[in-house]
């Protein structure tokens, strides 16, 4: 059954070779001729086809010559170039009059100078002692951004006092007495006068330490006071006060509460 397949397959293209190559057109076999003849025996009426000369319009001599350019010397055609390069804007800008180098611009206006300034504060202030102070800047008319009351938390403190004394005189021998013991004294100040501080101590434990080792070395009389409260200070700030400005705050007198105008501590 194999064989006879491959033997009908072989004769199928066999049979189709010979008629692609025309070997059966005698017996009316084979495909359509292409070549040249069969092409002409299938045109549609050639005859129809005419061809038609046009005829060029040469311009008339007159006008011909006008649109000849005439013919320019180098000198001409030179100058013409160079007139042109004249007129640009480029060249016009170029040849604008210059002012005489006499004539200078005039020198443009400097700004004056600016004024002496420097950073001052004074303080601290109490509460009260701040709220007068605010009112009496108001009052001089003093830029509101020209100063500034800053607050902060002072802690209380402590004293070893011995005092009060009876008169100043019994005062100096008590203090001799001690500078005798190598007992370092100072003032009492305050509502404290006349008396002696025989030292200031952030804490009440720190005062009460320093009474206990004056006891053991005989001192009578001592005791632990409390010199300041706890309490929120403020102290007046001016960055930049100018001369004016000093002048201004010279004239607020009681109003500083003794306090003296000095130089910022920190920048």
């Amino acid at each position: 059954m194999l064989r006879l397949l491959l033997i009908l397959l072989f004769a199928a293209n066999l049979a189709y070779a010979a008629w692609g190559q025309g070997w059966l057109v005698a017996v009316g076999w084979g495909p359509s001729p292409t070549n040249e003849p069969w092409r002409l025996e299938k045109q549609m009426r050639p005859e129809a086809v005419q061809l038609i000369a046009v005829a060029a319009n040469p311009p008339p001599a007159a006008d011909a010559a006008a649109a000849r350019p005439t013919p320019k010397t180098e000198a001409a055609a030179a100058e013409e170039i160079s007139n042109t390069d004249s007129n640009t804007p480029t060249n016009q800008a170029n040849k604008a009059p210059t002012a005489p180098e006499s004539e200078a611009a005039p020198a443009a206006p400097t700004a004056p100078p600016a004024p002496d300034t420097q950073c001052l504060q004074a303080g601290p202030f109490s509460q009260d002692e701040a709220k007068t102070l605010r009112n009496a800047l108001r009052a001089q008319e003093l830029a509101w951004d020209s100063y500034e009351m800053r607050s902060q938390d002072m802690p209380g403190r402590w004293m070893v006092y011995l005092g009060k004394f009876p008169s100043q005189e019994l005062l100096n021998r008590q203090r001799t007495s001690l500078r005798a013991q190598n007992i370092d004294t100072d003032r009492a100040g305050g509502n404290l006068e006349p008396g002696l501080s025989l030292g200031r101590f952030s804490s009440e434990e720190a005062a009460t330490r320093e009474l206990t080792r004056l006891l053991r070395k005989g001192v009578r009389g001592a005791r632990v006071v409390q010199e300041r409260a706890a309490a929120q200070v403020f102290t007046l700030r001016l960055p930049a006060a100018t001369a004016a400005q000093q002048a201004q705050l010279g004239a607020l007198g009681p109003a500083l509460a003794g306090k003296v105008l000095q130089r910022c501590e920190e920048p």
